[in-house]
C-alpha cells in the first residue's frame, strides 16, 4: 500500500510522463485472452433456469470477501436509496427458416435493421424491409428469391427474401412481403424463431418464449437477452421499491457479437459489435441526482451507462455533433485518458448531454456503442453490478475483470467449487467496485 505522500508523488509523476498513460493503454491492448481461461465443464452450464427464477443463487463480493445468498435476497443486500438502472430490451424473434426448391434449408439471423435503420420504423414497417443479417448455409443460396407463405391473423402472405450483398460481418437482407396492413413485427411474430444462445446446444423450446425474457422487457429489438435481468420477478421488483430503492430504465439492444468469442490473442485485434442504445432526459437526470454513481443490472446496462460518459466527453468536444456522431468508438475511453486534455467529471460529461438534449429540443437520446471495458479501464458511473457468469476468453469476462480490480478468478474458482450454475440460465453475482 502506497501512503499518501507517494500516491502524491505518482500523480505528479503521471502528469509529468504522458508515457505512463500511453504505457498503460498499451498495455490493456496487449492483454493475452488467454489469461481469462478457465475450465467450465458442460454440466455447469444450465440448460434451463430454475423455478421460480428468484431462487437462483447470488454470489456476493464486496472487498475483496466472498459469501453466497438466495437471489430473491436481493434486495437486503442494497443501500436504500440508491439508484438501479435496468435494460428494457425484448429479445425479437430474430431467426427466420426459408427451404429452396431445391430442399437446401436457409437461416436467416436478423441483426439490425438497414432501411428504415431505426428500430421502431423497421417493426412498424409493411409491404418491406431491409435487414442486415447473418446467413447460415449461406453457399446454397447464390442467387435468386426465397420464399415461404407467412399465416398473419386470417391473412395468408407470401415473404420473400433477397440478399443484396455484404453488409459488415454480415449481408444485406430485403424482405418483402406486399401487405400494408401487416408489419415486420407480426411477420417476426408468426414464423420468427426466438434465438437462444448457441451454447446450450439444444432447440428453442415453449418455455424459453418466457423464460429468455425478463419480466420488464419492452423495446423490441435485441437479439440475446440482457441474462442478468432474468432473474428478477415481480415480487423482487416489488420488495426493491419498498426497500426504497429508485429503479430506472434504459435500453441496449444487444447483437450478435454477444457470442462472438475473441479468436486473437491479444484484445487489440477483437472488433467490438456497435450497440443500438437509448437514454431519456430522466435517466440523466437521475443519475445526476445521485451522484453519477447506480446498480447496475447485466453488462449491456454497465456498457450503456459507462459510455454515456463518453459521450459528454464526444459533445464537449463539438458542442454541435451530429446525433449520429456520438457513437462511442471501441478505444475511446483509453485514448481519452492518455490525451493532454482536461478531464471531465462525470457530472460535467452528463451535464454535456442535458444541454445537448436541450439544444436539439431531444427528450431521448438515440446512438450507438461499441465500447469494450478491460481491465485499464477505469469506470466512471458503475459502482455495483449484478451480473452472471460469462464464458471463458470473453469480453464480458474482461468487462468484470476491470469492475473487480483482476480479482475475476477468486470469484470464479468460488463458484464453481459452490456449485453455482454458468452463462444465460444460470446464477447471479452481486459485485461492488
Amino acid at each position: 500500500m502506497l501512503s499518501a505522500p507517494a500516491v502524491n508523488r505518482v500523480a505528479v509523476w503521471r502528469c509529468l510522463c504522458p508515457q505512463f498513460l500511453s504505457d498503460k493503454m498499451e498495455a490493456t491492448k496487449h492483454i493475452q485472452i488467454k489469461d481469462y481461461n478457465y475450465t467450465l465443464p458442460d454440466d455447469r452450464i444450465a440448460k434451463y433456469p430454475v423455478a421460480p427464477r428468484d431462487h437462483s443463487k447470488l454470489l456476493l463480493y464486496r472487498d475483496g470477501r466472498i459469501s453466497e445468498d438466495s437471489f430473491y435476497n436481493l434486495p437486503t443486500y442494497l443501500k436504500p436509496g440508491a439508484l438501479m438502472v435496468f435494460n428494457n430490451t425484448k429479445v425479437i424473434f430474430a431467426r427466420l427458416h426459408f427451404q429452396k426448391t431445391t430442399g437446401a434449408l436457409i437461416e436467416i439471423f436478423c441483426l439490425e435493421p438497414h432501411t428504415p435503420a431505426d428500430y421502431q420504423q423497421s417493426f412498424a414497417a409493411t409491404r418491406r424491409v431491409t435487414w442486415t443479417c447473418l446467413v447460415g448455409n449461406m453457399k446454397k443460396w447464390k442467387e435468386g428469391r426465397l420464399e415461404r407463405t407467412v399465416k398473419v391473423g386470417d391473412r395468408e402472405l407470401l415473404l420473400t427474401a433477397e440478399h443484396k450483398g455484404p453488409a459488415g460481418t454480415g449481408f444485406e437482407i430485403a424482405f418483402d412481403w406486399g401487405d400494408d396492413a401487416v408489419s415486420f413485427s407480426e411477420v417476426l411474430d408468426a414464423i420468427g424463431e426466438l434465438p437462444i444462445p448457441p451454447y446450450l446446444n439444444r432447440q428453442t423450446e415453449q418455455s424459453d418464449l418466457n423464460n429468455y425474457q425478463t419480466v420488464y422487457s419492452k423495446i423490441e429489438g435485441s437479439v440475446a437477452a440482457p441474462t442478468a435481468g432474468l432473474h428478477f420477478t415481480d415480487d423482487v421488483l416489488r420488495r426493491l421499491d419498498e426497500a426504497g430503492i429508485v429503479r430506472e430504465e434504459i435500453t441496449l439492444h444487444v447483437g450478435a457479437g454477444t457470442f462472438k468469442p475473441v479468436k486473437s490473442e491479444e484484445i487489440e485485434g477483437h472488433t467490438m459489435h456497435a450497440e443500438w442504445i437509448a437514454v431519456s432526459r430522466q435517466n440523466i437526470e437521475h443519475l445526476l441526482a445521485h451522484d453519477c454513481s447506480c446498480i447496475a443490472v447485466g453488462t449491456t446496462s454497465v456498457r450503456t451507462l459507462e459510455s454515456l460518459y463518453y459521450i459528454g466527453v464526444l459533445i464537449h468536444r463539438n458542442p454541435h455533433v451530429a446525433a449520429e456522431d456520438l457513437h462511442v468508438p471501441q478505444w475511446l475511453p483509453y485514448e481519452y485518458e492518455t490525451s493532454t486534455e482536461e478531464k471531465l467529471t462525470p457530472e460535467a460529461a452528463l451535464r454535456e448531454i442535458l444541454a445537448y438534449l436541450d439544444r436539439n429540443n431531444m427528450s431521448v437520446l438515440h446512438t450507438a456503442t461499441q465500447i469494450i471495458i478491460a481491465p485499464g479501464y477505469t469506470y466512471k458511473i458503475v459502482k455495483t453490478m449484478v451480473t452472471n457468469f460469462h464464458q471463458p476468453q470473453s469480453t464480458l469476462l474482461l468487462l468484470v475483470s476491470a469492475f473487480v480490480g483482476g480479482d475475476w478468478r477468486a470469484i470464479y474458482d468460488y463458484a464453481l467449487a459452490h456449485d453455482f450454475r454458468f452463462l444465460s440460465y444460470g446464477d447471479s453475482s452481486l459485485l461492488n467496485y
